[in-house]
């Protein structure tokens, strides 16, 4: 089974920047891909971006974060981030970071990719 706690949200002012991680612990010999997601108050979660565990070069951004946010992964340390900037308010939401051996494809993936989930961290942009 694989663990995955996120960490790194916070209060942000509009146009400000934040760094998740996600921290992969349990089954992680296994080259898991991890994608991002979020869910906004009253909003269905949505993927974001998603990285391939074998091939990390490999990753994928929703149309709203592209060009904004990059995703990076450290096997080392068995982290992955989401690297956030000229954040909007519209960007308010819960991140969480899901694992799958399913491929991330070329379109952020869908709720149902994710096997392993972390609980959420949460991410307020507002001034």
């Amino acid at each position: 089974q694989l663990q995955l706690v996120e960490s790194g949200g916070g209060l942000v002012l509009p146009g400000g920047s934040l760094r998740l991680s996600c921290r992969a612990s349990g089954f992680t010999e296994k080259d898991y891909n991890i994608a991002w997601f979020r869910q906004a108050p009253g909003k269905e979660r949505e993927g974001i971006s998603c990285i391939s565990g074998p091939t990390p070069s490999w990753r994928n951004y929703a149309d709203s974060v592209k060009g904004r946010f990059t995703v990076s992964s450290d096997k080392r340390k068995n982290m992955v981030y989401l690297q956030m900037t000229n954040l909007k308010s519209e960007d308010t939401a819960v991140y969480y970071c899901a694992g799958s051996l399913r491929r991330c494809g070329t379109s952020p993936v869908s709720p149902d990719w994710g096997r392993y989930w972390g609980k959420g961290t949460p991410v307020t942009v507002s001034s």
